[in-house]
């Protein structure tokens, strides 16, 4: 194996895997996890107290007449009644997980924890009041106090995530990693890994049976050798996790040696892929069936409440939305049609959820003999066939541009959202010819209803190449959260007032 280290070294990131070794040197990476737990369970503590205290504020010493409930006044009462419930609501955070490594640092996820585990504090709290009426909380205290409990320590936690990407550049909190198997699909998880920076993954390379040592598989990543030189690997490079992609491991006994020599070591952690990682976005159901295990693949990314949550997202913004810029969308059509020829709405034929067939609907943004215009320019034409966007398109009308700048082409879409054909955010719509383009990804994509506004949106929309876009798709649906929407929607607003890649 020594014959073709040096050339390897090359490739890896050597600096920051020295990094790494001399972060652990000064404090071992389970003790630097110990540590950022302690911190966060303290930062939680001060946090919910503080949200009690300026819910205290705001309900007794604020001259609002907005709640109308007698009950106790005294700041000493709800300074020992905080006292109380400040354990309720850590505990109902560690039954979350929220103190759990796998649940950290998870952003919308993490927030989404957080939420629930205030709500149901909150619950506790009023179902104690109701069975014991000698416990007198004011109500108006204990609504304001509940958004507080969810802002605060989510605020907390999202400062010390950012506390955390920064020590990652100095090693700590980061753990190198090597995928065993260089097969597509191995190739696919490094390319997931790779997107996905603040994983705290550092991946180092590949361990491959059929692969010779010092091969290139992806990216800057090559193979190091094969799985018998896994334990020199995991040495020289102080691996702490192991990721096999099973469809690379034919040899079901192999599989079981790996996981039989490392899957309960101490220092090493081995993941196992599904083998179905193509496929896989929606989410799985395990079930028995006469006593054996079967996995099921969900149709549908959002299920339950999930759909239920996106659904009231949709409509409660939607609604309100469409009855105010009414006017303003007739104006917008009588000027299309003061400007050029043709209808004002143009309806164009794209992929909805499941592959079901629908059309969008937009302002008409071009003359209606576009193609013909296009047709005396080939090297634009070519251009459109290869990112399906055009950044100077002469087909687009004087009202068009202005409309494709200020992206209001696409309000017609709201339309489209009431059908429940789209939503308010969701992937980039596709038309039937572009299914290909997302090769492997394409069942992915038609999990979950397309959306007005997108990840893509606010990361430069048609700057970005097609396969960024496909990329950004692909992490939205596999990691989507109602706080991911949320998220998205807010940093549309300046997205859309910038004008970034909008033509």
């Amino acid at each position: 194996m020594n014959q073709f280290v040096s050339n390897i070294d090359k490739a890896v990131d050597i600096s920051l895997v020295k990094k790494i070794s001399l972060a652990s040197e000064k404090i071992s990476r389970e003790a630097q996890w110990i540590l950022f737990r302690v911190v966060l369970f303290l930062s939680d503590i001060l946090m919910i107290g503080i949200a009690f205290r300026l819910a205290y504020w705001i309900r007794f010493q604020l001259s609002f007449n907005i709640f109308k409930d007698d009950v106790y006044t005294s700041f000493s009462y709800y300074q020992v009644l905080s006292f109380v419930l400040v354990p309720t609501w850590i505990a109902l955070y560690i039954f979350h997980g929220l103190y759990q490594k796998q649940y950290l640092l998870g952003g919308t996820q993490e927030y989404d924890r957080v939420f629930r585990a205030s709500s149901i504090s909150t619950l506790i709290v009023i179902v104690a009041g109701f069975i014991e009426p000698s416990i007198l909380i004011a109500r108006g205290w204990l609504l304001i106090a509940w958004p507080l409990t969810f802002f605060f320590p989510a605020l907390s936690r999202f400062t010390l995530r950012r506390v955390v990407y920064h020590l990652r550049k100095h090693g700590y909190f980061l753990t190198p990693a090597v995928i065993i198997g260089g097969n597509e699909e191995g190739r696919w998880l490094a390319e997931q890994l790779l997107s996905w920076r603040t994983s705290g993954l550092l991946l180092v390379g590949f361990v491959d049976e059929k692969v010779n040592p010092g091969t290139h598989l992806f990216g800057n990543l090559f193979s190091l050798g094969t799985v018998d030189d896994l334990d020199e690997v995991i040495t020289k490079y102080n691996i702490g996790e192991l990721i096999l992609a099973t469809s690379a491991i034919s040899s079901r006994n192999k599989q079981m040696e790996i996981f039989k020599k490392y899957g309960v070591s101490g220092d090493v952690n081995v993941r196992m892929s599904s083998g179905l990682y193509e496929i896989i976005t929606t989410g799985i159901t395990v079930s028995e069936l006469a006593n054996a295990p079967f996995i099921t693949i969900n149709k549908a990314r959002l299920t339950g409440w999930d759909e239920v949550l996106k659904m009231f997202l949709d409509y409660a913004i939607t609604i309100p939305g469409l009855i105010i810029i009414s006017p303003f969308l007739l104006l917008i059509a009588l000027a299309i049609k003061l400007d050029s020829p043709g209808p004002a709405i143009h309806r164009r034929q794209v992929m909805g959820m499941n592959g079901k067939k629908f059309f969008a609907y937009k302002f008409r943004t071009m003359y209606v003999n576009g193609n013909e215009i296009l047709e005396a320019y080939p090297e634009l034409k070519a251009e459109l066939v290869e990112n399906q966007k055009l950044k100077n398109d002469p087909r687009v009308t004087r009202i068009g541009n202005f409309l494709r700048k200020a992206s209001m082409d696409e309000l017609p879409q709201l339309f489209n959202v009431i059908r429940r054909e789209m939503s308010l955010v969701g992937p980039r719509m596709i038309s039937p010819p572009e299914v290909e383009k997302y090769q492997q990804w394409n069942i992915n994509l038609l999990t979950v209803r397309p959306g007005i506004t997108g990840p893509w949106q606010v990361s430069g929309r048609s700057d970005i190449s097609y396969k960024e876009r496909v990329q950004i798709d692909m992490y939205y649906v596999r990691n989507w959260s109602i706080w991911l929407d949320i998220q998205i929607l807010i940093q549309t607003i300046p997205a859309v007032l910038k004008s970034r890649g909008a033509y």
